[in-house]
């Protein structure tokens, strides 16, 4: 029990099930429907409930997204007849590289094919969530929103028994309010976490099971993105752009992309891979200037923006996907890191890893003696599409962090055709990433300040503007979900070392130093968190730890 629930006297209620899903994107849901079209094939029932900490499903889905539906077409071959909301198919895919004003497409350049994005569709990935909830529900899957996971549970042989869910009603000092409720315990024979980038229960059971030990380090960016309404003379459906170069320099990593779909809308979006070194930037503000280029504008100018958004990516790929399975659970889709980065595409392959893992439990639960360990969940993974695909592209973030944009994105190209040209051989090898994203962090000694322009509130916004367009919202009498392992570091060590990055690497502003009695304070504005992860990848000192508020909070993001 939490410490409230022991003040309270009050003992958690428990409901058991063959298997407990903890988050509601691309992953879990597949997961939960594949087991359930599994057990109605083979006559059987097998119970499945998935938790969502989001106040509804797709609430907290952000991407892109340019979809493959490689993935959904395993899950259901007939999902256009069944009205799956992937309705504007790629018509113009281009590259470009861009200078501070010119730009140079560069789309004819010998690319393998699978970096194409005809036979790809653009879509709201939080719409294509709802409507597989839809469909989860019409199985037989119990699917409960607005209930965050608080903690694992263990057997007495320390194997994962499944979660509690649904605590509510503590106040900021830790005590329990008058709308108090515990919780649930949640117990299962197999529990999966899907909690997406950098899930702080998949955090745990990675920590506890060293399933990482044979795996390079984690690697992330940060993807924001914002979802544009355009005049319908501006509208070309099916457009799709993605560029490189300006406004960051050549050493730090990252990229745009733009695609046309839906309603007249225009989503624009921005990537920095977190192991930049300049204390001083913001990906934010960078997002910010990069839409005053002249081949962004000409696509919002005329439109008006109606949502913002944030979210980490993992970007590690091939070699850093720690081991799957351990007892009592498995870990699926980005909890995993199965996102291809030079195709800046991973939902596919968190629908697929869904349908693995759900494979080897059926196999597990109708079979004479269930596992504690689901390895043939990992056995498959290593014979799937998804590894395949992850070890063609599996040099290119490497070459990309140690050689810069320019000469990195030819060299990747060269490995990944070659790759492919000698079926998975590569002439480097397989290399290593290094450091992690926070040791990347350099020392503002050897850096200057960068200058953001103003935003003009047409093009570019501020920060907290966005992130009310975001529909971001916590009940605010509750624990501050964003821990300090030691409060004294942010101004004792991370201000005179590193000018506290917080305030810029965050895209919500929920970190500020302020002063207060002539000297400065470290500030932390829980209620701005849009819960994009990137404080607990990139702070340089590791001191930031993002645990999961209350149910139902965060943002609520429509058509994202």
């Amino acid at each position: 029990m939490t410490e409230a629930a022991a003040i309270a006297g009050i003992e958690r209620e428990s409901m058991d099930y063959d298997v407990v899903i903890v988050g509601g994107g691309p992953a879990g849901l597949s997961a939960a429907i594949r087991l359930k079209q599994q057990a109605e094939k083979a006559g059987t029932d097998i119970s499945v409930a998935l938790l969502e900490k989001g106040s509804e499903i797709g609430a907290h889905i952000l991407s892109g997204a340019v979809i493959d539906p490689s993935g959904l077409n395993q899950l259901f071959p007939d999902w256009k007849q069944r009205g799956a909301p992937l309705e504007t198919a790629v018509t113009g895919d281009h590259f470009i590289y861009l200078g501070p004003q010119g730009a140079l497409d560069i789309s004819w350049l010998p690319m393998p094919s699978y970096m194409k994005n005809h036979g790809c569709y653009i879509a709201s990935l939080a719409n294509l969530t709802r409507w597989l909830a839809e469909q989860a529900e019409a199985l037989g899957v119990e699917v409960y929103p607005g209930m965050a996971c608080s903690e694992v549970l263990y057997n007495e042989d320390e194997a994962v028994a499944g979660v509690v869910a649904g605590v509510f009603g503590i106040d900021r000092e830790g005590k329990p309010k008058a709308d108090f409720q515990p919780g649930l315990e949640l117990r299962a024979k197999y529990t999966f976490f899907a909690e997406g980038v950098r899930g702080s229960l998949s955090e745990q059971v990675i920590k506890k099971f060293d399933l990482a030990r044979d795996s390079q380090v984690q690697k992330y960016g940060t993807g924001i993105k914002e979802l544009w309404q355009v005049p319908a003379h501006k509208h070309r459906p099916g457009y799709v752009q993605h560029t490189l170069g300006w406004p960051l320099d050549n050493a730090t990593g990252g990229g745009s992309f733009l695609y046309h779909f839906g309603d007249r809308y225009v989503a624009v979006g921005f990537v920095v891979h977190l192991n930049y070194k300049n204390p001083y930037l913001s990906p934010f503000d960078e997002f910010q200037r990069f839409k005053q280029h002249p081949v962004v504008r000409e696509h919002l100018e005329g439109g008006q923006r109606v949502s913002y958004g944030a979210r980490a990516i993992t970007e590690g790929g091939y070699q850093s996907v720690p081991r799957l399975s351990f007892p009592g659970g498995a870990l699926i889709g980005c909890s995993a890191g199965f996102v291809n980065v030079p195709r800046i595409k991973g939902s596919h392959n968190a629908v697929k890893s869904g349908i693995l893992a759900a494979d080897a439990a059926f196999a597990a639960l109708t079979g004479a003696e269930a596992p504690a360990t689901l390895t043939a969940y990992d056995e498959a993974y290593q014979a799937s599409d998804i590894a395949r695909e992850l070890k063609l592209v599996r040099n290119v973030k490497p070459l990309l962090s140690r050689f810069g944009t320019f000469a990195g994105t030819i060299l990747g190209g060269v490995d990944m055709t070659l790759t492919g040209l000698l079926g998975g051989f590569s002439p480097w090898g397989t290399l290593k990433h290094g450091k992690t994203d926070a040791a990347s962090t350099g020392l503002v000694k050897d850096y200057k300040p960068i200058a953001y322009p103003k935003p003009d509130g047409v093009l570019s916004f501020d920060k907290l503007s966005s992130v009310f367009v975001s529909n971001t919202n916590h009940e605010e009498d509750q624990p501050v979900h964003l821990k300090l392992k030691d409060p004294e570091i942010p101004i004792a060590i991370n201000l005179p070392k590193y000018a506290e990055p917080a305030q810029r690497y965050c895209p919500a502003a929920v970190y500020e130093v302020v002063e207060e009695n002539g000297k400065p304070r470290f500030q932390i504005n829980a209620q701005n968190c849009v819960h994009c992860k990137t404080c607990d990848i990139k702070d340089p000192t590791q001191n930031i730890v993002w645990t999961t508020p209350e149910g139902g909070g965060g943002p609520n993001y429509p058509n994202m």
